[in-house]
C-alpha cells in the first residue's frame, strides 16, 4: 500500500494522462494547472518522473480511502477516532542519493524564490519520545543538501521544534506516499496524536512503516525519504504561493539540512501545485470531515457540509440541511464558524439544493433569501492568516452567514422546482 500501486490503479481506470517532457522551471507547473487529470511528467532536466493531480476530487479521495463517495467523511472520522498502530517492516530496498538536486523539484510561479518540494511530509518525535508527529510542510530547495522549511507558529511541528531548546530537531522528510497517508498528515489532530495510526486505520490495517537507518524515525514506506535536521541557528527569508493562489508575505523560516537521502527503485516524485485543486483538497478535505461532525452534532438534521472550490476549500462553506425549525440555519452557521476558525462565509441551503453546485446555491439565494432577515454578520472574529483582506496583525476578520433555506411560514409549493416526469419508451 504505497503510491505506485495507487497510480497503477488509476492507470487501469484510465485516469492517468502522460503529458510528455516538461522543464522543471514553470513548464511542469503549467501542465499541472492545465488539467484536473492525474498526470505523469518526464522532466527535461533529470530522468526521474513526476506525478501530479493525484488527489483532487471526491472520486479520488474515495479510491484512496477504499470506500464509496458518500462515505468518505464517515470513513475519515471513524479512522481519526479509532487509530491503529501500523506494522513495522525491515528497512530494505532503498538506494542512497548524494544531494537534493537529484530530485525533480519544480519551480512553480514567477515570484517564487526557488523550487519547492510541495507534497513533503515531516515526521518528528516529541522530545520525550512519547509520540511521533506527522504533518505536511513545503520546503524550498537551496541546492545540494539544504532547504527552507515552512512551519506555522503554534502547530505541532513548530511546538516540538521549540521544545528542543538549543538542539536541532531530527526529522524524516517523506515524498511519494499512499494518498491516505498524505490525508492523515494533513489532518490537524490533537496534541499527542500519532497520525501514522490514523493512516493505518484509513488504510484498513495495510500500512507498514520502516525505521530510518540514521535517525531511527518510524516512517511510512515512500518513494523518497530524507533524514535531516531542522537547524536552531539558521533562518532565511521565504515567500511561497499559498492555497488561495496568491503570494504569502516574506517570513523568516528555519533551514533544514539533509543528512541522508534515500529513494526506491525508479521512484515517482509527487508534486502538488500550490494553490491548485489538489492543494485545496489536501488541506480542505480533513477540515470538511471535521465540519461535518461538528455541524451535525449541533444540528442533527444536517445532511452535508462542503468547503467550496471558489473559497479555495478553506474560507467558504455550504451547509445542506432538512430544516425543521427556524433558527436551525443560524445554529449550523455558528457551529461551522466555531469548528473552523478560518471560515469566513457560510451559506445554508435546503436538501433539494446540491451544495457542490454553485449555480444551485446561487439559485437558492435568488429565490429563498431576504437580506433584511437572513444575514448573520459576526464582527472582528478570529480569521485566517491566508486571507489578505483580513487584519493580518491581529488575525481578525468579519464573518458572513447567509440563510438560503425556504421560510417555514410560507407555502412550500411556492418554492417547488418544476420537474419533467420520466415517461416510458
Amino acid at each position: 500500500m504505497s503510491l505506485k500501486p495507487f497510480i497503477d490503479m488509476l492507470e487501469k481506470l484510465g485516469k492517468v494522462e502522460h503529458v510528455g517532457n516538461a522543464s522543471l522551471y514553470y513548464e511542469a507547473a503549467l501542465k499541472e494547472a492545465a488539467t484536473n487529470n492525474t498526470i505523469y511528467i518526464n522532466p527535461k532536466e533529470i530522468n526521474r518522473p513526476i506525478i501530479a493531480n493525484v488527489l483532487n476530487s471526491q472520486e479520488k479521495v474515495a479510491l484512496a480511502l477504499n470506500c464509496k463517495i458518500e462515505n468518505i467523511y464517515t470513513k475519515f472520522l471513524s479512522s481519526v477516532q479509532q487509530p491503529k498502530p501500523p506494522t513495522t517492516k525491515k528497512w530494505t530496498g532503498y538506494a542512497k542519493l548524494k544531494t537534493l538536486d537529484e530530485l525533480p523539484i519544480v519551480t512553480h510561479f514567477e515570484k517564487d524564490l526557488g523550487p519547492y518540494i510541495t507534497s513533503s511530509i515531516i515526521v518528528a518525535n516529541a522530545p520525550d519520545e512519547s509520540f511521533s508527529n506527522m504533518s505536511v510542510h513545503r520546503i524550498r530547495s537551496l541546492g545540494v543538501n539544504r532547504g527552507v522549511i515552512r512551519m506555522v507558529e503554534g502547530r505541532h511541528l513548530h511546538t516540538i521544534f521549540n521544545m528542543k531548546k538549543n538542539e536541532d530537531l531530527k526529522v524524516a522528510i517523506i515524498i511519494g506516499v499512499h494518498p491516505a497517508v498524505e490525508l492523515a498528515a494533513a489532518y490537524q489532530a490533537p496534541w499527542g496524536t500519532n497520525e501514522l495510526e490514523i493512516a493505518q486505520s484509513l488504510m484498513d490495517g495495510k500500512l507498514s512503516v520502516v525505521r530510518t537507518p540514521q535517525h531511527g524515525i518510524l516512517v511510512p514506506e515512500a518513494e523518497y525519504i530524507v533524514e535531516g535536521r531542522i537547524l536552531k541557528t539558521e533562518m532565511e527569508d521565504d515567500m511561497m504561493t499559498e492555497i488561495l493562489g496568491n503570494y504569502d508575505h516574506k517570513r523568516k523560516q528555519p533551514i533544514v539540512l539533509a543528512d541522508a537521502i534515500w529513494s526506491k527503485p525508479n521512484p515517482l516524485y509527487w508534486d502538488v501545485l500550490p494553490g491548485g485543486l489538489e492543494h485545496k483538497w489536501l488541506m480542505g478535505f480533513p477540515v470538511e470531515s471535521k465540519l461535518n461532525k461538528a455541524v451535525k452534532d449541533a444540528v442533527p438534521n444536517t445532511t452535508k457540509v462542503i468547503l467550496t472550490e471558489g473559497g479555495s476549500k478553506w474560507l467558504h462553506a455550504v451547509i445542506q440541511l432538512r430544516k425543521r425549525l427556524e433558527g436551525e440555519p443560524k445554529n449550523a452557521m455558528m457551529a461551522a464558524f466555531s469548528a473552523h476558525p478560518s471560515l469566513k462565509s457560510v451559506t445554508v441551503v435546503d436538501e433539494d439544493i446540491d451544495p457542490n453546485d454553485p449555480l444551485q446555491v446561487e439559485y437558492a439565494l435568488a429565490t429563498r433569501f431576504q437580506a433584511g432577515d437572513d444575514i448573520l454578520i459576526i464582527r472582528k472574529a478570529k480569521g485566517s492568516s491566508l486571507d489578505p483582506s483580513s487584519d493580518q496583525e491581529r488575525l481578525i476578520t468579519d464573518k458572513l452567514g447567509l440563510d438560503a433555506t425556504k421560510p417555514l411560514d410560507k407555502n412550500s409549493t411556492d418554492f417547488e422546482r418544476a420537474k419533467i416526469p420520466m415517461v416510458g419508451s
